[in-house]
């Protein structure tokens, strides 16, 4: 039987990380997150710092450099895309565990029986929530908040071909600021749990 994983997709802001591991504690399953770039850093070599910045850039910025440098072959992105995929993948043959980002949902499709989520919440609750977690910046938490996000929907539509934050590809959509940071991780590990009793 394939692992069943627990994949958690964001906006910006709206506690997607922090949900994450709630749900892995109430499980008793591993949640990678930072985890997961930590992983990615030392088996490519780059920086994590450079590994996170990747599923945040746009085609408008390295992106449109690196389709168009593809005639020269693999460019770093490309490189750190199949890391990120193997990964991903050990990962989840390892067994049960909760993945927060980096496209989990689209490598695992075909891999592992996966619980997609989409948490997400008003603008708002989010730019709230930013400046208590992150402190104030020079830039507006608006802004911010329409900077991450529009750079995660186009990394994740450029390597998945498939559009972000989209209910349709999701099992379940939450909205955090609606409902709560712990009454997500409730749902979330209640639906896990169900699934996990009629499978058995």
């Amino acid at each position: 039987m394939k692992n069943r994983i627990i994949t958690i997709s964001r906006e910006f802001g709206s506690g997607g990380r922090t949900i994450g591991k709630k749900v892995a504690q109430k499980l008793n399953i591993p949640c990678y997150d930072s985890e997961l770039i930590q992983k990615i850093a030392q088996e490519s070599g780059f920086t994590e710092s450079y590994v996170q910045d990747t599923e945040e850039c746009s085609p408008g910025g390295f992106l449109a450099s690196a389709f168009s440098n593809r005639a020269f072959g693999k460019t770093n992105e490309d490189y750190l895309w199949e890391v990120q995929w193997k990964i991903i993948t050990e990962l989840a043959e390892k067994g049960p565990c909760v993945i927060v980002g980096r496209c989990a949902d689209y490598i695992l499709r075909e891999k592992a029986a996966c619980l997609t989520v989409f948490i997400h919440a008003s603008v708002e609750y989010r730019a709230n929530r930013i400046v208590q977690v992150y402190g104030q910046r020079e830039e507006s938490p608006e802004q911010r908040l329409r900077d991450k996000d529009k750079r995660r929907a186009a990394y994740h539509r450029f390597y998945t071909n498939m559009k972000w934050g989209y209910a349709q590809n999701y099992h379940v959509a939450l909205d955090s600021g609606v409902l709560g940071i712990e009454r997500c991780a409730d749902i979330i590990a209640g639906l896990y749990e169900t699934t996990q009793n009629q499978e058995a």
